[in-house]
């Protein structure tokens, strides 16, 4: 009898962790809409201002790409608190290692920081999806795509959030190994048009983030309206 309630009990919770796996990835492709491409002289990321909770628009005016240093960023998507944290986490970090090294944290060691931060929290997950892009001492730019539970890949170009596979569609059209930086802000702005009028999740204005050998720097709202995108 005994052994049969703890089979139950066992069979219960593997449902559970089921239902909450479940909970995790149908709610995380929800949301924002967030892109990075590298270009040969830096990268962009770019990320549109609507936060959502479900159906209901929470806020208009959010914004999404997070400088962590002179010379690294982050587009965040998922829980704003949990999010709120890890970039807390990676900005502490980023200046302890500065401090104690005289020079910038690489862009590969940060992204693998964040990425042991969310396996170690794997069993109680940040509910966030993470692009972390910057432009290294060597002048090259790099880009990683790092999930809730801490896989990490290197990317040419990324998407993430709800309309991530409408923005896909124009990156991969307009994508081009040697873009240079004035041309590939264009392209991550349109792919984010592109979701906007695609995803209702998405909308309301674009933010765009430069970092290059000049460092981190977000576009003007004349810059961006140069571009003429329609949404």
């Amino acid at each position: 009898m005994l052994k049969s309630a703890n089979d139950s009990s066992t069979r219960n919770m593997r449902s559970q962790d089921s239902r909450y796996e479940e909970y995790i990835t149908e709610h995380i492709r929800k949301g924002p809409t967030t892109c990075a491409l590298i270009c040969k002289d830096g990268v962009v990321l770019a990320a549109d201002t609507r936060a959502s909770a479900g159906l209901f628009i929470a806020d208009r005016h959010v914004m999404k790409i997070q400088r962590v240093d002179r010379h690294l960023g982050m587009t965040i998507a998922g829980g704003v608190a949990d999010a709120q944290n890890l970039v807390d986490i990676m900005r502490y970090n980023a200046n302890i290692y500065k401090l104690s090294n005289k020079e910038p944290i690489p862009v590969k060691s940060a992204a693998r920081l964040c990425s042991n931060v969310l396996f170690n929290q794997r069993y109680f997950p940040y509910f966030v999806q993470i692009i972390l892009a910057g432009y290294d001492a060597q002048g090259e730019g790099q880009i990683y795509n790092i999930d809730l539970f801490g896989s990490m890949t290197s990317e040419k170009f990324i998407s993430t959030g709800s309309g991530s596979p409408v923005a896909y569609g124009y990156l991969e059209a307009e994508f081009k190994a040697n873009l240079g930086i004035n041309d590939g802000y264009k392209v991550a702005i349109h792919s984010i048009e592109a979701a906007i009028r695609r995803n209702a999740g998405t909308g309301d204005g674009i933010n765009v983030v430069i970092i290059d050998r000049n460092g981190y720097r977000e576009l003007s709202k004349e810059t961006k309206a140069a571009v003429g995108a329609v949404f």
